[in-house]
């Protein structure tokens, strides 16, 4: 069954981005990816982000100069990109963009993860788009050693106790991993090709 899942590291304090939309302060300590990360990735199909996140990645991975790049990280995976602006995109890239409300945009997202689940990268408010149109089934955290005090909100939504249920907690270096399981949510699965 194809699940969307919000993975993101946050600093203490619940950031994923500081004031000025950097993750400078995410990569000051070293985080173990490893097989975890790779297993993770073997099991995306379609990957979701707004256009803060996905300008952030462009610029700091320098990937309009540089387009092979983007096949190390998301490698073949369409990657569906939230925005009201038209945006540039790296040559050879699946990148498709955006308009509107995300359970519009849902059926042809989980389409293409072809079978497999979607990742929403970020930001928080798309995740909580995703979780607004129930169909968000997991948020795993990286907590970070760090409090920002200000910045982009993890999660800028009340979601209460009753839908979130602690699937694992874990030490991975100086990160603590934790996963929560969204209770209720119910994607609508893709429409099947007509024979």
């Amino acid at each position: 069954m194809v699940r969307v899942i919000y993975d993101t590291a946050t600093s203490l304090d619940g950031f994923i981005a500081d004031a000025a939309n950097s993750l400078a302060w995410l990569f000051a300590v070293d985080q173990p990816l490893g097989e975890d990360f790779t297993n993770f990735m073997d099991g995306v199909g379609a990957i979701v982000e707004g256009s803060t996140t996905y300008e952030w990645v462009l610029r700091e991975s320098n990937l309009l100069e540089e387009p092979d790049r983007w096949q190390e990280f998301h490698g073949a995976r369409p990657t569906f990109v939230f925005s009201s602006r038209d945006l540039k995109k790296p040559a050879g890239a699946d990148i498709r963009l955006v308009r509107g409300p995300v359970a519009d945009a849902l059926p042809a997202i989980l389409e293409a993860a072809n079978g497999k689940n979607v990742w929403v990268v970020g930001g928080g408010d798309l995740a909580g788009q995703f979780f607004d149109a129930n169909a968000l089934n997991e948020i795993g955290l990286s907590i970070a050693p760090v409090a920002l005090g200000e910045g982009a909100p993890l999660l800028p939504r009340r979601i209460e106790s009753d839908r979130l249920r602690l699937a694992r907690v874990e030490r991975r270096g100086r990160f603590a991993r934790v996963v929560f399981e969204v209770t209720g949510a119910t994607p609508p699965a893709p429409t099947q090709p007509m024979a």
